[in-house]
């Protein structure tokens, strides 16, 4: 007792002092805010309770153990949280964790910069020290030996790469040793393999450029590529090391076009901030001319083929369905598909607005893949939402068809008035008529809020790629020639030989002709391809594609750019 009375005695005596100290301070203050603050922050309860914890603490050091848990339990029993602490920071392992961080704590961390040389050149302006710390990703800089100087230059830096981020090297800068070995008699390939086979801190010693390299403003650009790419076996690329490698259908994001031959780029989505190098759009584009444009796709053999191409916008016609018909036309030829190389398309994302209109769905595959099997199930599942246009023709209307249902029948100088006016997306000639699907009907389709579904001709889909259509663009492949033999066994093929279009089984011939026909489509138009289904087994493949239908009416796509500024 007689000790509590002495803490307590003290305690009103500290209280006094702590509410006197503002107005001692007052004379020294420089404004009266100061003290207002000094005055606000000795009356916190807080403090005071602070006092009493660190006073109690004291106290009970100088007491033996048994006073100390009594006096402890004493002055603690209303307040179980510091008791709670009290007992957790006397514990063995929290002690040793707390002398851990203190020990980690006062250790310094910083990189210890190299003395300056004492071999300076006294002709030189200034000279860079630069140490970086290398861990498992590149440097992020390539270098060149200049052609006038002879001096071995920082040649570009790497957007995000651990170069870039330091922002103490520049283009233009010029190297003079590499962890201390001399590089001017070296070439770029030796000084890379210093690099690489460094590890840890890598000290340069660099004269500064005449101009530091001005920071790109560019906006952000994003291209889809069309066609695979892989640095290491590339032999015109500065540093393999630095290239960054793709496949078809990859989305870019392009950080830098400075260099007119090397794009920087980086995978659209990825969390490592470094760029690769990648061909530029011109420099690939001469490289595929100098190459030569892959062989087109042969015309199939005689007329007998001939309605087995293109037939396939007419096949749910009704009376027509398997008439025989010719070659069909497109406004623009074959050789001018093969003269547009691709290699890069830059794109925005898109997204279809609610109330907008659908996507045009185009399927593409060859003769027997089952394009028409895929149509007719998706018309079935839900007919109020997908539909298919109604095919144009100048012969006559036989007793039981209906004008704008079967077909539009329409004169032939207007058919042929329609075709100088590129009102078709596709026609042919059969016995002296024209047969056709219009755009005007693909139109009419997606007005009523339908997604329209239509099968063409690959060289077709180049002009309906555009800002009104968005076709969404499917090809459907046949499986291996023996999962073919296996499940189109029982299968028929229907024959264009004669006028009622009798149905045939699939032979070898019909096999292999698709499988070739497929594999020159894709690999003339893959570029053109949004996604690739598989026929396999047709249920499968229809519910793969349903799913990717469901998907493009509600995510976001990558798109054309020139499809969202419309």
């Amino acid at each position: 007792v007689p000790v509590l009375s002495r803490i307590l005695h003290f305690l009103e005596w500290l209280y006094e002092l702590l509410a006197a100290l503002p107005a001692q301070l007052r004379p020294h203050s420089d404004s009266q805010e100061d003290c207002f603050f000094l005055q606000g922050m000795f009356a916190e309860r807080s403090l005071h309770s602070l006092v009493k914890v660190n006073f109690s603490w004291c106290f009970r050091e100088s007491l033996g153990r048994r006073s100390r848990l009594g006096y402890s339990h004493h002055l603690l029993s209303s307040c179980v949280e510091v008791q709670e602490l009290l007992i957790l920071l006397d514990k063995p392992h929290v002690q040793s964790l707390l002398t851990v961080h203190d020990t980690v704590a006062r250790k310094s961390y910083d990189p210890e910069l190299p003395p300056l040389p004492d071999n300076i050149d006294d002709d030189e302006d200034s000279v860079k020290i630069i140490r970086l710390v290398k861990n498992k990703e590149p440097l992020g800089a390539t270098i060149k030996r200049d052609e006038n100087s002879g001096a071995v230059v920082v040649a570009r830096i790497m957007r995000g790469g651990a170069a870039d981020r330091s922002g103490l090297i520049h283009v233009g800068d010029e190297l003079r040793e590499v962890n201390g070995i001399p590089v001017d008699d070296k070439k770029p390939e030796e000084i890379i393999r210093i690099l690489a086979q460094s590890q840890g801190a890598i000290t340069f010693k660099i004269i500064p450029g005449i101009k530091d390299e001005v920071p790109s403003m560019e906006p952000k650009m994003f291209v889809r590529a069309f066609f695979d790419y892989d640095p290491n076996e590339d032999k015109a690329i500065p540093c393999k090391e630095a290239g960054l490698a793709f496949s078809k259908g990859d989305i870019l994001q392009i950080m830098s076009q400075d260099d007119g031959t090397w794009w920087q780029a980086k995978h659209e989505g990825d969390a490592n901030p470094r760029a690769g190098l990648v061909p530029s759009k011109q420099f690939q584009e001469r490289r595929f001319a100098v190459r030569g444009p892959t062989t087109p796709i042969q015309p199939q053999k005689a007329t007998s083929r001939r309605s087995s191409i293109l037939r396939r916008s007419f096949r749910l016609s009704r009376r027509d369905r398997k008439t025989n018909k010719s070659m069909y036309e497109c406004k623009k030829s074959d050789l001018y598909d093969m003269a547009d190389v691709p290699t890069y398309e830059e794109v925005a994302a898109y997204r279809r607005p609610a109330g907008g209109r659908h996507r045009l769905v185009v399927l593409v595959g060859p003769t027997g893949v089952g394009l028409n099997e895929l149509k007719r199930k998706l018309l079935i599942s839900d007919p109020q939402h997908f539909g298919v246009t109604v095919p144009h023709t100048t012969r006559g209307k036989r007793s039981q068809e209906s004008d704008g249902v079967e077909y539009h029948f329409i004169s032939k100088h207007l058919f042929e008035t329609d075709i100088q006016n590129n009102k078709f997306v596709e026609y042919g000639e059969y016995k002296g008529n024209y047969y056709g699907t219009s755009l005007d009907s693909v139109r009419s389709v997606l007005s009523k809020n339908k997604v329209c579904l239509l099968d063409v001709q690959p060289h077709t889909l180049k002009h309906l790629r555009t800002a009104e259509f968005k076709p969404f663009v499917v090809f459907v492949k046949p499986p291996s020639l023996e999962r073919l033999r296996e499940t189109r066994k029982n299968a028929k093929l229907i024959s264009g030989k004669d006028e009622k279009g009798s149905a045939k089984p699939f032979s070898e011939e019909d096999f292999q002709e698709m499988i070739t026909t497929a594999q020159a489509t894709e690999s003339q138009y893959g570029h053109l391809f949004e996604k690739v289904v598989i026929n396999d087994e047709l249920t499968a493949t229809f519910t793969e594609l349903r799913n990717a239908l469901k998907r493009l009416e509600t995510e976001t796509q990558w798109v054309p750019i020139h499809w969202t500024h419309s």
